[in-house]
């Protein structure tokens, strides 16, 4: 792969070209562009001594925290790939997608001492690891290569509940990230940029922590949207002028600021993603703080922004807005025919953004990818002006507070339980998530369960937003 197109090399460049520039802001301090590549430097050598080697991928479980940047470039310098995972997910989900992937090793966030353990009976590497780039020892083991191209893998449960693991390249992200601080308003070189959003998503990982590098935004970076005094209290301090959102997250915002919480004058812009903006809400946010919301639209699949509203003088409530100038957009029927404007119908993209298919699963990428274009498995309708409303999934897919759930992965869970002769998934409205699921249980003749045991035993076993809120036997 050419220089030029390769993510750390973009990121160098900057970082020798300013190294006195605010990169990001950690736990009341800001780090120059000069310490983020010191610690990019120094977790390169401790990845080469540990025996980290050109296509190799190097996973980790951690809250957004500098560490997660610092061991990407750091990976990338050295030729591999970083799959940052949930540290959420249950173990058993956890196994499935590492033995999918095959890291060369593994690093935990502190606390995860029951996942190293079971990483250690697998064989996998792993190592304790803290928030600020510094690494640990680790000796790592010798993996089947696969290309330099690779930047980042995001992990996903499949419709059948296997691993869907989502590579994306250096040119891939490039593309997506150089689309959005190019084409949306606000994205502007020196604007200060909340990274609040999981790292372990595709929009929270390149829309906030990777744009933000490789075009000299300073981010802040919080490891979490909750506890929401921590949230307004960095916006304050940093003068946040681009906040990266999930739709679920605004009324919430808005809760706090009537309740008197100050939300500084320095908030000019939100751009939304994973789920679908209520245009109340749009409203609201725009009488309330005085803010532009630009919704937009995407898949890990596109890396991930496919469309967004651009600015506030063009932008049509009810839409993500246009599709952004590297794609190619169709609209098709289940038959694959291309419809014209105002027709409902399947979106296909098509573009640099688009990944070329999923990890060593031929089998899916033929599912969803043909001649280059690839399947969102999205519902939708274009108008004359080439604005995209989404108007449902394809699938059954749930979206809670801009999550994928997918039923039939709870499902499994679920009838595993003792006494379970079938069970039902579907996703419920919630005023707070958007979406919640509800499972509907068939139990044995004679046997008893009660739904508290079943909606435990699924903490036990899946991320807590893939938990069932409701049974029904």
């Amino acid at each position: 792969m050419r220089d030029q197109e390769r993510l750390e090399a973009w990121i160098e460049r900057r970082n020798d070209a300013c190294p006195e520039e605010r990169c990001l802001w950690w736990n009341g301090d800001w780090w120059s562009r000069k310490t983020f590549s010191e610690k990019v430097e120094a977790a390169a050598r401790s990845l080469e001594k540990g025996g980290f080697r050109p296509g190799a991928r190097l996973a980790c479980f951690l809250p957004n925290c500098p560490t997660v940047l610092v061991l990407s470039v750091a990976a990338w310098k050295l030729g591999g790939t970083i799959v940052p995972l949930n540290m959420k997910a249950g173990t058993p989900s956890i196994l499935k997608i590492l033995r999918h992937v095959e890291p060369a090793g593994v690093f935990l966030f502190q606390g995860m001492e029951s996942l190293g353990e079971a990483l250690a009976e697998e064989g996998i590497p792993a190592a304790a690891i803290g928030c600020e780039g510094e690494l640990p020892p680790l000796r790592l083991r010798e993996v089947t290569p696969e290309s330099g191209n690779l930047a980042v893998i995001f992990a996903t449960s499949g419709t059948t509940g296997d691993p869907k693991a989502v590579p994306l390249t250096h040119a891939n992200l490039l593309d997506n990230a150089r689309c959005v601080h190019e084409n949306i308003e606000g994205f502007e070189t020196g604007r200060v940029l909340m990274n609040v959003l999981p790292n372990f998503h595709a929009f929270g990982y390149t829309i906030c922590g990777l744009l933000s590098l490789l075009f000299g935004l300073p981010q802040v970076i919080l490891p979490s949207f909750i506890p929401l005094k921590s949230f307004f209290e960095a916006l304050r301090a940093t003068r946040t002028e681009i906040l990266i959102a999930v739709p679920t997250m605004l009324p919430f915002i808005l809760g706090a600021v009537a309740k008197g919480e100050e939300c500084p004058d320095s908030l000019k812009y939100i751009l939304t993603g994973g789920g679908r903006l209520d245009p109340t809400l749009d409203t609201r946010v725009r009488e309330n703080l005085g803010v532009v919301v630009f919704e937009g639209y995407g898949l890990t699949e596109t890396s991930p922004d496919v469309a967004a509203n651009r600015n506030f003088a063009t932008k049509k409530i009810g839409t993500v807005g246009p599709a952004l100038p590297s794609f190619e957009i169709q609209v098709r029927d289940e038959s694959g025919n291309v419809l014209g404007p105002n027709r409902e119908g399947l979106l296909w993209v098509r573009g640099p953004s688009v990944f070329s298919g999923y990890f060593r699963s031929p089998e899916m990428t033929a599912e969803r990818i043909v001649d280059g274009w690839f399947n969102t498995g999205d519902i939708v309708r274009v108008d004359d002006d080439g604005y995209i409303e989404i108007l449902d999934r394809a699938s059954d897919l749930i979206i809670v507070g801009g999550f994928n759930v997918y039923p039939q992965e709870i499902e499994t869970i679920l009838n595993q339980v003792p006494g379970v002769v079938m069970s039902a998934v579907i996703g419920i409205p919630n005023a707070v998530s958007g979406e919640v699921p509800k499972a509907f249980v068939i139990l044995k003749e004679g046997v008893e369960i009660t739904a508290q045991s079943l909606i435990a035993y699924s903490k036990e076993h899946l991320a807590h937003y893939k938990v069932p809120r409701k049974v029904e036997f």
